[in-house]
């Protein structure tokens, strides 16, 4: 995948409060005027009332210097938003002063006067005019929303909070390029300025100003560039973050983790670079300090991946939960010997389970026999001598997996005509296979199915008719009615999909179905696919048809073997 990069890298970058713009602002004709609708300036709002009591950054402001003016390239809808609310609260007076910065445009000239005096009677002369009046009368719903006698107290806190903890990233783009190009290239799609974009382009600018007589800024950034691609690599980003989809940039797991804090949805808006600009400023050799720490993260990451052993170590505690930070932080110090004998110690903690623990585990106790059988799973493919394979947590991560039984005794969750027909379908097919049962039954049995087939939709009545029939005839000469069917023995994990009737099939029409699917090239975890396929059971004990009490066994003998490194000393507590 090819990296864009949307920031030149001798930008100037910085942080500043709303409330300390003082500008005029020149709009270009380029852009299009003031769009913003209830659901915008209202958001915009609420984030502000969110945080008057710590730090806050909006999407940055992109200027280029004109005169004494700045054309505003990209920030227009969030300034003029920021605009109307200082005018609204000194229009109200709720407060003294309105905003210290003025707007201009190019081709809307009456939209700069309409903006600083608006006449709601003339909303309706233009679509710029009739935006901006829909803001306010959205900035003056909110403001009346806390109650007449609060809207001093709130505008008191909005305004407070805009001059000491709501912030921009004010970015400064080079005299020499050009606006229009630059505003296509930060709204192709969309995209957000993030953290990873404002942190390069911070580094590569003061990498430029290192003195001495190597200028490694192309050697930097060809290395950035290296490292996003290795990081996009699906089963290393997987293995690393638990995550299957892709993000805007993946080199931010490792700018994140040297800001600190928790990655993902919740993670403040630029918190990354606000925390690593510091560092990268500190002195004249802070970009390359910097840089080094990167250079080394990203070696440290790609040294686990190639190790089979820290592989499936590290990936099974990500899969199961851990942060990577966390990872990181249990590794610093140690051989590479230490860690993984640190790691097999963290999965027999998370596993929590001995011997006779195991062997009673059932479908009640999801979480820890999904977490056993993930791990069982995960050691069978680590354990292979001179083998290249590897669990993938790719496939792991884009799945939504569920314990499934491997055989199910009843259809008591179908409920639906569609269901119905598909899972006599489904067993009426494997009967029909069978020889060793009773043939007059089996010939008027599928009869009766097939007429039943024959005449759609499927009703209740005849569907709770044929189906325990049909579950007596399939498990003749299966002694399952005497095991838990709930057991840790009779489940596996499979991708959850929409086809209950499968789920609540019988052995041998859910083996067909496996057998089908990993033809076509579906991920069928390895140990679901072996217990389907009776690998765990010798050829003298071995039938196609069920599920017997010898394949429990010899299944649960195999998982007690596959995890005894990780199982605790029995009657132990920790």
């Amino acid at each position: 995948m090819k990296v864009v990069n949307l920031i030149p890298s001798d930008a100037a970058l910085e942080p500043r409060l709303v409330g300390e713009i003082t500008a005029d602002f020149f709009v270009p004709a380029y852009q299009r005027g003031y769009r913003w609708g209830r659901a915008e300036v209202t958001a915009l709002l609420d984030d502000i009332w969110l945080n008057v009591k710590q730090a806050y950054y909006l999407q940055p402001v992109v200027v280029k210097k004109m005169g004494d003016e700045w054309e505003l390239v990209d920030g227009q809808q969030r300034l003029t938003t920021l605009y109307l609310i200082f005018e609204y609260m000194r229009s109200q007076g709720l407060q003294r002063d309105g905003a210290n910065y003025t707007l201009r445009y190019e081709s809307r000239l009456n939209s700069a006067a309409f903006l600083a005096n608006p006449d709601r009677d003339r909303r309706e002369d233009n679509i710029d005019f009739f935006h901006i009046s829909e803001a306010l009368d959205c900035i003056s719903t909110w403001f009346e929303a806390h109650g007449k006698g609060r809207q001093q107290h709130v505008a008191n806190k909005i305004h407070g909070a805009l001059f000491e903890n709501v912030k921009v990233i004010w970015y400064e783009a080079p005299a020499d390029l050009d606006g229009a190009t630059l505003f296509r290239r930060l709204n192709v799609g969309r995209i957000p300025l993030t953290d990873a974009e404002l942190v390069k382009a911070l580094l590569l600018s003061r990498a430029a100003q290192v003195p001495g007589p190597a200028d490694r800024t192309a050697e930097i950034a060809a290395q950035w560039d290296a490292f996003e691609r290795d990081l996009r690599q699906p089963e290393l980003w997987a293995f690393i973050t638990g995550e299957a989809q892709e993000s805007p940039t993946h080199i931010s797991l490792l700018l994140d983790t040297l800001a600190g804090g928790e990655r993902g949805t919740g993670r403040p808006l630029f918190l990354t670079f606000e925390t690593l600009r510091p560092q990268i400023e500190n002195g004249p050799d802070g970009p390359l300090r910097f840089w080094n720490k990167v250079v080394d993260l990203h070696s440290l990451v790609m040294g686990w991946f190639e190790d089979r052993d820290l592989f499936h170590k590290i990936g099974f505690l990500v899969a199961d939960g851990m942060q990577f930070a966390d990872l990181l932080e249990l590794s610093q110090g140690k051989l590479k010997s230490a860690y993984a004998a640190e790691l097999r110690a963290l999965i027999a903690g998370r596993l929590k389970l001995s011997e006779t623990e195991l062997r009673e585990l059932t479908y009640q106790d999801r979480e820890r026999a999904s977490r056993a059988l993930l791990l069982m799973n995960v050691e069978v493919v680590r354990r292979r001598q001179h083998s290249y394979e590897r669990y993938s947590f790719r496939q792991h991560a884009a799945g939504d997996w569920s314990l499934e039984h491997i055989h199910a005794q009843n259809a008591e969750g179908l409920n639906r005509a569609w269901q119905w027909q598909e899972w006599l379908s489904l067993q009426s097919a494997v009967l029909a296979r069978r020889g060793e049962v009773d043939e007059d039954g089996k010939r008027d049995l599928l009869d009766d199915v097939a007429r039943v087939l024959a005449s759609p939709p499927v009703t209740q009545s005849d569907f709770r008719r044929l189906e325990p029939r049909l579950i007596a005839l399939l498990s003749s000469g299966s002694d399952a009615q005497y095991a838990d069917v709930d057991a840790i023995a009779n489940l596996a994990l499979l991708h959850c999909g929409d086809n209950s009737a499968l789920s609540n099939s019988v052995f041998a029409a859910k083996r067909d179905a496996i057998i089908e699917l990993d033809r076509e090239g579906h991920f069928i975890p390895v140990c679901t696919r072996n217990a389907f396929l009776k690998y765990y059971t010798g050829s003298d004990e071995n039938q196609v048809f069920f599920w017997s009490i010898a394949d429990r066994r010899n299944y649960l003998d195999a998982m007690v073997q596959e995890l005894a490194d990780y199982l605790r000393p029995e009657g132990a507590t920790t």
